[in-house]
């Protein structure tokens, strides 16, 4: 193994924590991962890595080293694309909330793919936080508020929310017209991953937001059951309009309070701080966020 595909090595190790994950993700035995370590560390006259029996971690000195590779790495490949006009080329690991995959990205991907037929994609589907570095991921596609981290955040979209309801639930339930009579109501609740908490309901009132909890008869975590949950007539509930787009026109869903919106809420691509983006990745981003953007300008049907 030459220099700089040992080098490649060596971060996908740092990146994912693990002799053997790495090993897969690079395509070569276990054997040679230790090997090309070995020869590394004595090459360089340093101890890159600390080893236990679960996990595999920098040291002060591989944690520089593991920079100024990922440095010298990004600068080949953005080199040799120059001077060829060669197109970006690799496997690109993302991790996307599969909604907002399927109805902004997947339509697009065969574009993507005649542009960049050297481009693979591998996708993975979650609603949790992931560990990007941990997990060696390229990028995260989020919707929502991000906490915060040591990640950057490109943000490409704010998503219209509504408050709807079936007619079947209004016509036992009533119509509400203001906060005050939503007391009579019941929703449909959203449940943190994370905290096990159900969401509130979130209303804007001239320049301020209120919040709503109301009993709900069922919580969920996943989308897909949220959107069944809601058009079987368990409650009122708040969803981006993509999702209820066809309900709303069908009359399946009747929205609600509509001089109080729910606040839109951001879509965003993650990705690490310390990394300079790959090719790959960067017109992975730009091609996604210009999906988002021709979406959002799209007239209604």
């Amino acid at each position: 193994m030459d220099r700089l595909d040992a080098m490649r090595l060596y971060t996908r190790i740092v990146e994912r924590r693990s002799f053997t994950l790495a090993a897969n993700d690079m395509e070569v035995p276990r054997s040679t991962v230790t090997k090309v370590i070995h020869q590394m560390e004595r090459r360089l006259g340093v101890r890159l890595l600390q080893r236990t029996t679960r996990v595999v971690r920098p040291t002060l000195d591989g944690e520089a080293y593991y920079r100024r590779c990922l440095a010298i790495l990004d600068d080949i490949e953005d080199a040799e694309g120059a001077f060829s006009g060669a197109l970006p080329t690799g496997t690109l690991r993302i991790e996307v909330q599969g909604t907002l995959a399927r109805h902004f990205l997947m339509p697009g991907l065969p574009e993507f793919f005649a542009q960049y037929p050297q481009i693979e994609i591998a996708m993975s589907e979650s609603d949790r936080w992931v560990d990007i570095v941990q997990e060696g991921v390229d990028c995260v596609l989020r919707y929502g508020h991000l906490r915060d981290s040591e990640l950057v955040a490109r943000q490409v979209a704010m998503l219209e929310h509504v408050t709807c309801a079936t007619p079947a639930y209004l016509e036992q339930y009533g119509l509400p017209t203001n906060l005050d009579e939503l007391a009579a109501h019941r929703m449909v609740g959203i449940r943190s991953i994370t905290s096990g908490n159900v969401n509130p309901l979130h209303f804007t009132v001239g320049a301020t937001t209120q919040t709503v909890v109301l009993p709900a008869a069922i919580s969920v975590t996943g989308t897909e059951s949220y959107l069944t949950a809601i058009r079987l007539g368990l409650g009122l509930a708040q969803v981006p309009r993509f999702h209820i787009e066809e309900d709303l026109k069908s009359g399946a869903l009747v929205p609600l309070l509509a001089d109080m919106p729910p606040p839109p809420m951001p879509v965003s691509l993650v990705y690490q701080r310390s990394r300079q983006l790959s090719p790959r990745v960067r017109v992975f981003m730009d091609w996604a966020a210009k999906r988002f953007e021709q979406a959002n300008a799209a007239p209604p049907d």
